[in-house]
């Protein structure tokens, strides 16, 4: 791939601004992400910033919840895309490997988001 893979944070109202800033502040990264709310907006303007977002570019769409309108817009948007993958959930790991195919990054990200999620040992 010869541009790097695009992240698009899908999220309820400011969610995806505040994971934006937290993933910049904590990997130094800042042009792996890009975020889009549903905040003040139907199914139909969400379609548009989401289409917007990923301007035509090989994307994945990690979305806040594993439910919702900002999960039924994103998979109706990738569905029939090769280039274009959802997750549910964002974690620091697909920063890292932008150079990855869609699929692989979003597979990727996803195992790394299983693991991380423990109850700690007290």
């Amino acid at each position: 791939m010869s541009e790097p893979l695009r992240g698009v944070i899908v999220s309820h109202a400011a969610v995806a601004q505040a994971l934006l800033a937290a993933v910049a502040a904590i990997t130094g990264v800042h042009d792996a992400l890009v975020p889009v709310s549903n905040d003040g907006c139907d199914t139909g303007a969400l379609a548009e910033r989401l289409t917007r977002a990923i301007d035509d570019k090989p994307a994945i769409l990690f979305v806040d919840l594993p439910g919702g309108s900002c999960l039924t817009s994103s998979v109706r948007l990738a569905r029939g895309k090769a280039n274009v993958a959802v997750v549910t959930g964002v974690n620091l790991d697909f920063v890292f490997h932008r150079d990855l195919p869609p699929g692989d990054a979003a597979r990727r990200a996803a195992e790394a988001g299983s693991r991380a999620i423990r109850t700690p040992a007290a």
